[in-house]
């Protein structure tokens, strides 16, 4: 690989870089019960998360993500009404998927399936069916909930700047989850998220932009009788490629805004509607290593910082993710 930008080389090395656009779930994310759903800032924005646009090939995605953040107002959670709640989260994830030769309505198809493993540290003021209220803390790890992408689609022509993505994310409460505990690293319920998204490549600056939106569809926790709302939610990053190396740096940054567009509901929903939102953005850096047409490594870090929340925690995101394509 020249360390010049060639336009054309560049096009096939996007072309060729396969990506998981998978959300990995972590205990303390938005609105909804326990101010959480299975949807993540950062989860899907940048070049790590773009759908692939080329097969055959499998993918592997080994990703990291640290979670810090707080909320005075009262949420529900498992252990009932909890305020003044601190919490702390690292999620590691195993992510893997192939690209089929066969294309699909045109389109480049992935199946995808993600395994998280996830670490909790969470101390919160919980309200007591006597109506005391009292300090408690809970730490604990395990499994989160599986996610599984039945299917990922791709449309791209082999000279155009333009990518347009289908992405079709299930959550499955397969996660460690127990009623009447402050947290749980599963959620106990059915999330299903489709998202379309769009990306434009200049190959001749190496100049980079993605945006995608989702509406994630939960079902009720049968526990607690507690449905979260729906979630609208939008990814975008901008990326600048630069030669270093034998490959290539990223440099940019991600905005995000998610916004609950229906109430829960549900016997459990003791307080009301409990719509919820939020927005941030950071920086993002990374570096792909091409190893030849068809294999490469991509690696990536980033920092988001939530700016504009409404009932849920407030906090930072940071994300490490590696995809190695072959």
């Amino acid at each position: 690989m020249k360390k010049t930008m060639n336009g054309a080389s560049l096009r096939r090395l996007l072309a060729a870089i396969a990506i998981a656009a998978v959300s990995t779930p972590t205990p303390v994310a938005h609105a909804g019960e326990g101010g959480v759903t299975h949807v993540i800032p950062g989860a899907m924005a940048t070049l790590a998360d773009n759908a692939p646009a080329s097969g055959p090939g499998v993918f592997v995605k080994p990703m990291y993500m640290r979670y810090s953040g707080s909320v005075s107002a009262q949420i529900p959670t498992a252990a009932g009404l909890a305020g003044d709640v601190e919490a702390t989260s690292n999620t590691y994830a195993v992510i893997g998927g192939y690209t089929f030769a066969e294309k699909v309505l045109g389109a480049t198809y992935t199946m995808v399936a993600a395994l998280p493993y996830t670490s909790l540290d969470i101390t919160a003021v919980v309200h007591t069916p006597s109506g005391a209220k009292v300090r408690k803390g809970n730490k604990i790890s395990g499994l989160g909930d599986v996610t599984v992408i039945p299917a990922m689609m791709a449309w791209k022509e082999p000279e155009s700047p333009w990518q347009f993505n289908f992405v079709l994310p299930v959550y499955m409460p397969t996660g460690n989850y127990e009623k009447g505990r402050l947290g749980n690293t599963g959620l106990n319920y059915w999330t299903v998220d489709p998202i379309f998204g769009v990306a434009y490549s200049d190959a001749k600056r190496g100049f980079n932009a993605l945006l995608h939106s989702g509406l994630a569809f939960n079902s009720e926790n049968p526990d607690t009788n507690y449905k979260s709302g729906n979630l609208l939610h939008f990814d975008g990053a901008v990326q600048q490629i630069l030669p270093v190396g034998s490959g290539f740096m990223t440099i940019g940054a991600e905005a995000f805004y998610f916004k609950q567009v229906s109430c829960d509901s549900g016997s459990g929903a003791t307080l009301g509607c409990f719509k919820g939102k939020t927005a941030g953005l950071g920086p993002v850096v990374g570096y792909i290593q091409p190893f030849s047409k068809t294999e490469s490594l991509v690696l990536e870090f980033k920092w988001l910082t939530e700016t504009a929340t409404e009932k849920r925690l407030e906090g930072d995101y940071l994300w490490l993710k590696a995809v190695y394509k072959f």
